[in-house]
């Protein structure tokens, strides 16, 4: 009988803690102790690391690279680019965070020209970001979303078909897909839209679980339904959002194997 999806994930947490890889994150100043922290508490290993100087050999000893753009300069671009192309030399897997696409013309043109240059594993997003890296017109108010994940399910179905890469929307329900298979995941706590850098701790999570697990599907499946059930978690009690912040890190570092094949709401197709 072949694993289920939700057992993939489980095995997949399992896998994570077991061998701790190593994650390099070129990711923005707003969320950097609360990435690093997040994977701690999940198992992982992360490391910041972002000068030109550096940036290739870091990407040798990592497992995955998660790339974020939330507040980007030349420098930290150019740092990007030469990240990725190394990573992908290396076959090691990228995820792509285009924070604010189509807020910006730097933002979404480093998004496009990422897509298109890197060809990120994954593209974790929200649906106006998903849109706009797609080119439908998606409109962004700065970093945060304004359009539903419903609306970007065609798009990023497309866009995952186009461009190779497995994108994960993300919202109330979140959506995977790599251009041919597609799984829904209802896990999480409306709190964690009232903290910011939760959306790039869900990209960072999503590298620890792509540097173990050789399909991005299940990767991407397992990072949101392993976060999600810990916002749940941490939500209980009904904690106001900096308690709730402090919470979830916690709720990290407590999910385990069997709450994701018990908690686990995913649906495939």
């Amino acid at each position: 009988m072949n694993e289920s999806l939700v057992g993939r994930c489980a095995r997949a947490l399992g896998d994570m803690r077991c061998r701790r890889p190593l994650v390099h994150n070129i990711t923005n100043y707003v969320v950097m102790d609360f990435s690093a922290n997040a994977l701690l508490a999940a198992g992982a290993s992360p490391v910041m690391a972002h000068a030109v100087e550096e940036v290739r050999e870091m990407v040798a000893l990592a497992g995955a690279l998660v790339v974020n753009i939330g507040t980007l300069s030349r420098s930290w671009i150019e740092a990007m680019f030469l990240a990725g192309a190394e990573a992908r030399a290396r076959r090691v897997p990228v995820v792509l965070d285009p924070v604010g696409a189509g807020a910006t013309a730097i933002r979404t043109e480093t998004a496009l020209r990422f897509m298109s240059e890197v060809k990120p594993t994954i593209l974790r997003a929200n649906a106006s970001e998903i849109l706009a890296v797609a080119q439908a017109g998606g409109a962004t108010r700065g970093v945060d979303a304004t359009q539903t994940v419903e609306q970007a399910h065609g798009v990023a179905f497309e866009l995952a078909g186009r461009s190779g890469s497995t994108v994960a929307v993300t919202g109330p329900m979140d959506f995977v897909t790599d251009g041919t298979r597609s799984v829904r995941v209802a896990n999480g706590h409306a709190l964690m839209a009232r903290v910011t850098g939760t959306g790039c701790v869900a990209s960072a999570l999503t590298g620890a679980f792509a540097a173990v697990e050789a399909d991005p599907l299940v990767a991407a499946t397992a990072a949101l339904v392993f976060y999600g059930l810990a916002g749940e978690l941490a939500a209980q009690g009904r904690p106001g959002p900096g308690e709730f912040r402090v919470r979830l890190l916690d709720a990290l570092d407590r999910i385990s194997p069997e709450q994701i094949v018990s908690g686990g709401r995913v649906v495939e197709g």
